[in-house]
């Protein structure tokens, strides 16, 4: 296998990618406090569905995987910050119609958050 061979075609740019980890990351944050317990994969599929719907995306099989792995390891580090574990807090980084709002500061960190970390996503496997 040559190394083009190994990178699968993603249905992601960039920016797309970083939005749906953010989904994924704010979803376990709601799913920890709602539940006490991260997401199961049932549920992540969920909502990477409900996010690729919302916004006319569609990502392959790795890629979710990936991202949804990725979204419980960010979800675990953000944790820490207390206003992150508030169902009230949560739930207004949400439209009415469950998208991010991205007029939000703190939905804004989180995508800072998964910006920063998806910068060696292409070096990965």
């Amino acid at each position: 296998m040559t190394h083009a061979d190994h990178k699968r075609p993603s249905g992601l740019d960039g920016e797309a990618r970083a939005e749906l980890l953010c989904y994924l990351v704010v979803s376990q944050l709601v799913g920890r406090v709602r539940t006490s317990s991260w997401l199961q994969t049932d549920h992540l599929v969920e909502s990477t569905r409900i996010w690729s719907d919302g916004n006319g995306a569609q990502t392959n099989w790795s890629e979710s995987v990936r991202l949804g792995a990725l979204s419980r390891q960010l979800a675990e580090t953000v944790w820490a910050i207390e206003p992150l574990r508030d169902e009230e807090v949560l739930s207004g980084m949400f439209t009415e119609a469950w998208r991010l709002d991205f007029r939000s500061p703190i939905v804004n960190g989180v995508y800072e958050v998964c910006v920063v970390r998806l910068m060696t996503w292409e070096y990965e496997a």
